[in-house]
């Protein structure tokens, strides 16, 4: 064996030892009544750090939309732009006059457009109901780059399954949440009262969904590998937390 594979060997076996010393001390650390309050206020700590990261990772993503929007409106306005220069450095010198046949239609047609613009706009507005929006599948390149230590012994038919669970339980809830209330039957109702229960300033506005819906609306079990695929899919920007009376609200991003 070479030296610098011997090296190595000793490098990695000593680092092994110091991994284990440290983890013991951790744990006789836990163990110590003095340093337990200390540890809870670290772990409440980390769960306020979590939901203040949530809350910035969601305002990042808002305000990417909103860059991409209004590059989208410079581009359109200096399309219009350059269209409106073009039409002023290209008008005729000699433009023809109207006859007075053509002014005598153009009054007619003004006259009635007003007499069919006027009943419509007696008509009362209906309210347009907005569409139900779904958990996008994960894509086979976003399944590579998510990270091992993520992705466990997951498949990527495993994520999109529950990915499928999860649009089942949005589309369960908001059809109740879109039907008249006087169409409801009693188990409808209840529900119906429990999901404005759960909205909060945080979501409103915003499509989401709590335990209860997943239990209500599929069989999907709420268990630790839910939750680490729940990781994934916060990771690829499928959904973000919202934390707040005990409940935790999984917003469609």
């Amino acid at each position: 064996m070479a030296s610098s594979d011997l090296e190595d060997l000793c490098f990695h076996i000593n680092t092994k030892i110091s991994t284990i010393k440290k983890t013991l001390q951790l744990r006789n650390i836990g163990q110590e009544a003095s340093l337990k309050s200390t540890l809870c206020k670290i772990g409440n700590e980390m769960a306020l750090l979590h939901d203040l990261l949530n809350q910035m990772e969601a305002e990042v993503q808002q305000q990417e939309k909103l860059n991409n929007l209004l590059k989208e409106l410079q581009k359109s306005a200096e399309r219009d732009q350059n269209e409106a220069q073009h039409l002023r450095e290209n008008i005729p010198p000699h433009l023809p006059k109207p006859t007075q046949s053509c002014v005598t239609g153009l009054i007619v047609k003004r006259e009635e457009l007003t007499k069919v613009v006027e009943p419509e706009r007696a008509k009362k507005p209906t309210k347009e109901t907005r569409p139900i929006k779904e958990v996008p599948l994960i894509t086979a390149e976003e399944f590579e780059s998510v990270p091992a230590y993520m992705k466990g012994r997951l498949t990527y038919e495993q994520i999109n399954a529950v990915v499928q669970d999860l649009n089942k339980a949005v589309l369960g809830k908001y059809k109740i949440v879109h039907q008249p209330l006087k169409s409801m039957n009693a188990a409808a109702r209840n529900l119906y009262h429990r999901f404005l229960e759960d909205e909060t300033k945080d979501t409103k506005g915003e499509f989401f969904i709590v335990e209860a819906d997943i239990k209500e609306f599929t069989q999907l079990k709420v268990d630790k590998r839910f939750h680490s695929i729940l990781n994934i899919l916060r990771h690829c920007q499928r959904v973000r937390e919202v934390r707040g009376s005990r409940l935790i609200r999984y917003v469609i991003c």
